[in-house]
């Protein structure tokens, strides 16, 4: 067991852990801290607890000290310097003529990095614009491209249920969803619906599902055969999961019957095997394709930055070792019987370059 602390450095990021060091630090202070990109000032948001070794990314980097009222003046002091630094990248990107959005910019506490991040469609050439900032700015300078969930989660915003983003708001890390989700649910497939701010598939999705895949082994499925509580043979018509309620259709003689059950009071005789596709029209089932392909697709792309690429160093080849003679293995069978010839001891007679041979 290793006692930690929980430190956040951005509104819903991850949580990092951290060495206390001995010191007596609560939930809500701010901590001076060294990570891989340097100095850095984040909000303690779990306080000293112990765990396990395992959940601990080696090393444990330690807390330098408790922000003091100097670090709090001086971190405002960046962000008025972000929005600044903001400001005048717009300019130089407008300038170098670069499709890219720019989205957000930031500070390291010491200084010593400025980061911008930006979306593009696709890989952008802004060697120049580095250059150009890396000379304004005297500091080192760093491009990250991002994607459309990252830019969300950073400008943030009001989604369709009326409250603030999730990923705005709690979600530290985006987890995958499907369009799966949606059927399981009995949602709506049409893809303004099932979207979210970012056009990608809303991450809500994934709250329920574990729950609505237990209900979902306990019910038939739309068009299996069922018997009833009076021996009768019924066709599922539709199902409501969460009162798990079974609505049924009895083909009489006289006329068909609509009755509900409870999932309790069926029997399945036989599971239907037919595809049932969403009665959509082909604009909007094409969209629900490409949204769906967009989530499989979906990856994080590399930071960029001003560093250029080493040439790779020519590898020297190293001379084969002589092979030492094995006197278990046997010779091969073309080899002479006497063995290799060994060189004499006299000494080889040298030859001189006497020109060309007079004819």
């Amino acid at each position: 067991m290793v006692k930690v602390i929980g430190v956040r450095f951005k509104k819903a990021g991850k949580v990092y852990y951290f060495d206390p060091e001995g010191k007596d630090i609560a939930k809500g202070q701010h901590v001076i801290v060294e990570t891989v990109r340097g100095v850095e000032y984040g909000k303690v948001v779990l306080g000293t607890k112990e765990v396990q070794d395992e959940s601990v990314v080696q090393p444990l980097r330690k807390v330098l000290r408790v922000a003091t009222a100097e670090d709090d003046a001086l971190e405002e002091e960046n962000k008025a310097k972000e929005r600044e630094a903001f400001a005048l990248c717009q300019k130089k990107i407008k300038k170098h003529n670069l499709e890219m959005k720019l989205v957000d910019s930031e500070y390291t506490f010491d200084n010593n990095k400025l980061l911008f991040y930006f979306t593009a469609d696709g890989r952008i050439d802004f060697r120049e614009l580095v250059k150009d900032l890396a000379s304004v700015f005297k500091t080192r300078i760093e491009l990250r491209q991002i994607g459309v969930r990252d830019e969300t989660k950073l400008m943030g915003s009001i989604g369709i249920c009326g409250r603030s983003l999730c990923c705005n708001s709690f979600l530290s890390e985006f987890h995958p969803v499907s369009i799966k989700m949606a059927k399981e649910q009995n949602l709506s497939l049409n893809p303004t619906k099932i979207s979210g701010v970012c056009g990608r598939l809303m991450c809500c999705l994934k709250y329920e599902e574990s729950t609505y895949e237990m209900l979902h082994d306990s019910l038939p499925q739309v068009g299996d055969i069922v018997t009833t509580p009076g021996g009768k043979d019924a066709e599922v018509i539709n199902i409501n999961i969460i009162r798990q309620l079974v609505k049924v259709v009895v083909r009489n003689e006289e006329a068909p019957e609509i009755l509900e059950y409870k999932t309790s009071e069926l029997t399945v005789k036989s599971r239907s095997r037919r595809f049932q596709k969403a009665s959509l029209p082909k604009e909007e089932y094409a969209e629900l394709k490409k949204l769906e392909t967009m989530e499989k697709t979906q990856g994080e792309q590399e930071p960029a930055t001003e560093k250029k690429r080493e040439p790779k160093r020519e590898q020297r080849r190293e001379p084969r070792k002589e092979q030492r003679k094995d006197p278990r293995r046997k010779p091969p069978k073309d080899a002479p019987k006497d063995g290799p010839k060994e060189p004499s001891g006299e000494p080889k007679k040298e030859r001189r370059n006497e020109g060309p041979k007079k004819r």
